[in-house]
């Protein structure tokens, strides 16, 4: 009489890696969309904190802290991004960073879309709390970003993902599992500096349409890469508790052979 074994297969829903990779990625790609679409809006950082705008002048501009929206954001993207280089190596990186890209222009191409839909009378024109508003002419306006501007803030993201990924490893390589903060904050500080410039220099100085002159796109690249870099100092402790976050949930022994492989992986 023959035994005959039946083994059970664990479903990857059950594997921590896995969920860990789904969780990571899913808030990576989520925060990267919210950032585009939310930075159509531009808000002052004094103002908003009740105090009155720098307006510094320099070269023939006034300076005050003028951000847009997905400023919030971004950082976080890139703090998120050396998170998944410590477990899932650059590999892991790279694939987020071209789903995400392409998901943005697939969520741009919809919008583009939609706005050729012809609205029905009765949505034109509506009374809000803010008086009578056009709601064709503000979708459209809203939602309807220059494409130099797509186009500038994806190659930004793109090239400034790939430098953050390479430092991080290199970093890495040399120090170790020692100095988190280095790796981490080093690699998006560079990573930063190239995003900032990269976008406005294709979304405003070789947009035939706006042309700025280079030294205004000096200016406030270094603004907003002024921001940048705060908010690259204050997410650290943010990627430890992370880290600390991830490491309980997976448990010593597996953080540390993911860890490990994630060098391995390019």
């Amino acid at each position: 009489m023959s035994t005959q074994t039946t083994t059970h297969s664990s479903s990857p829903l059950d594997n921590k890696t896995n969920l860990l990779f789904v969780a990571i990625g899913g808030f990576f790609v989520a925060n990267a969309i919210i950032a585009e679409f939310i930075g159509v809006k531009v808000f002052s950082l004094e103002k908003t904190f009740g105090f009155e705008p720098l307006a510094f002048p320099l070269w023939g501009m006034i300076i005050s802290l003028n951000l847009t929206a997905g400023a919030l954001l971004w950082p976080l993207e890139f703090a998120i991004s050396d998170v998944i280089n410590e477990y899932f190596g650059r590999r892991g990186v790279k694939i987020l960073t071209y789903i995400t890209i392409l998901f943005i222009s697939y969520a741009f191409l919809m919008v583009i879309l939609t706005m050729q839909l012809t609205p029905v009378d009765f949505w034109i024109m509506r009374q809000t709390e803010y008086g009578p508003v056009n709601m064709e002419a503000a979708f459209n306006t809203i939602f309807g970003q220059g494409l130099w501007i797509i186009i500038g803030s994806l190659i930004a993201f793109l090239v400034g993902q790939l430098i953050d990924v390479a430092i991080f490893y290199q970093v890495k390589r040399y120090t170790g599992e020692k100095y988190l903060w280095l790796r981490a904050t080093g690699s998006t500080l560079v990573s930063q500096l190239v995003d900032s410039f990269i976008v406005l220099l294709i979304a405003f100085y070789f947009n035939p349409a706006t042309q700025w002159a280079l030294y205004q796109v000096i200016i406030l690249g270094m603004v907003k890469y002024t921001y940048k870099v705060i908010m690259a100092i204050a997410l650290t402790p943010f990627i430890y508790f992370l880290h600390r976050v991830i490491d309980d949930y997976l448990g010593k022994e597996l953080a540390t052979e993911m860890k490990k492989q994630a060098m391995q992986h390019k």
